[in-house]
């Protein structure tokens, strides 16, 4: 009896110590694989951080090497003369006079015949190049009197050395208006600017730089159809540079082979007449650089192998990485609401001229 209780004794032991052991290697193997995912979860947000970080310092360093780098001679790599759309005011007027700083002569397209002149007059004082006008409607592209301007332009053009297009000329307005509240004219003149005289200009100087094996076209797009996923109240002018973005890229690839390189400059907000002052004026002021300072720059990456798609102000850069941090939920969130709040504001300076249009005119009435 004795001998039995000893042996279930024993028995029970060893039961006992065979639980415990495989309750510890339970828990070590929970040990072993619980903290397992987020271990991984954490290296993917550092793997995620490394490859943001790397990027944007490659942009840093090659916005860096562009500046340090010795201005190219446009002149000599390209040829020797420029055509600019909409070069009388703004971003255009700017990059022509920086054109022809850098020793290119000039053909100029614009719709007014007295700001083309003026414009030539103020090229040809400064910089002693050769000037030519054209005056051209674009909004009548596609139309009889629109190709009557397009065989000028072909005329204007014969004979010379294009090597650079700057197809900069662009309509904005309508803006901050919901699609159905503008007249449908307004937004097919956009089109025709914005879309068709593109295409129709660059068809038009193309020839002519494929004869010769050389050439840069530059087309002016617009970071609110690349950097930003929505651009609400503004939708016809952001789907319109989407199709300059589009174009471009496709270009570049066609022409490059023949010595011709295709470039879209996709900048955010510059301090012209399309831009509000409510843009102008908040905390965003210090990266909205004059029209002078971007053309500077814009002239400066005009032929570098960088690829189809460049922005070429620093601080454009940086608000281009940051909005590739937040989300397109975020983006079209705080899209709709800022241009809701500059429709409010502009729909109060309407009102507030028309009061004063509306005042001055009772007074002239009561004067008489």
């Amino acid at each position: 009896m004795v001998i039995a209780a000893r042996r279930l004794q024993k028995k029970e032991k060893h039961s006992s110590c065979k639980n415990k052991g495989t309750s510890l290697g339970r828990r070590h193997l929970l040990r072993m694989t619980g903290p397992a995912p987020a271990a991984w979860f954490f290296l993917l947000l550092v793997f995620v951080g490394g490859v943001s970080a790397a990027a944007f310092s490659f942009r840093v360093l090659a916005y860096i090497a562009v500046c340090l780098r010795r201005p190219r001679d446009l002149r000599r790599r390209y040829g020797a003369w420029a055509v600019v759309t909409g070069p009388t005011s703004g971003i255009g007027r700017s990059v022509a006079l920086e054109l022809a700083r850098r020793g290119l002569n000039l053909v100029l397209l614009d719709l007014d015949a007295a700001n083309l002149q003026e414009t030539s007059d103020v090229i040809t004082s400064r910089h002693g190049v050769k000037t030519r006008t054209v005056v051209f409607d674009l909004s009548l592209v596609g139309t009889p009197q629109g190709d009557e301007s397009m065989r000028r332009l072909r005329a204007a053009i014969e004979g010379l050395d294009v090597g650079v297009l700057v197809n900069n000329a662009g309509v904005g307005r309508p803006a901050v208006a919901y699609l159905h509240e503008a007249d449908v004219e307004a937004w097919v003149r956009m089109i025709r600017v914005n879309l068709w005289a593109l295409t129709e200009v660059t068809a038009a100087v193309l020839p002519g730089m494929v004869e010769r094996g050389r050439g840069a076209v530059v087309n002016m797009g617009s970071a609110s159809s690349e950097a930003i996923p929505s651009f609400p109240l503004n939708t016809i002018y952001a789907a319109t540079k989407r199709y300059v973005s589009k174009f471009s890229r496709s270009l570049y690839v066609e022409y490059r082979s023949k010595g011709i390189d295709v470039q879209c400059q996709a900048p955010f907000f510059v301090a012209t007449r399309l831009v509000p002052s409510a843009v102008r004026n908040n905390w965003l002021s210090p990266l909205v650089p004059t029209p002078d300072a971007y053309a500077r720059a814009a002239v400066r990456w005009v032929g570098l192998r960088h690829g189809p798609l460049c922005t070429p102000v620093a601080g454009h850069q940086l608000l281009w990485c940051l909005a590739g941090v937040l989300p397109d939920a975020a983006h079209d969130w705080l899209r709709l609401r800022e241009h809701l709040r500059l429709r409010a504001l502009s729909q109060r300076a309407r009102a507030a001229r028309a009061l004063a249009a509306d005042r001055g005119e009772k007074m002239t009435h009561a004067k008489k």
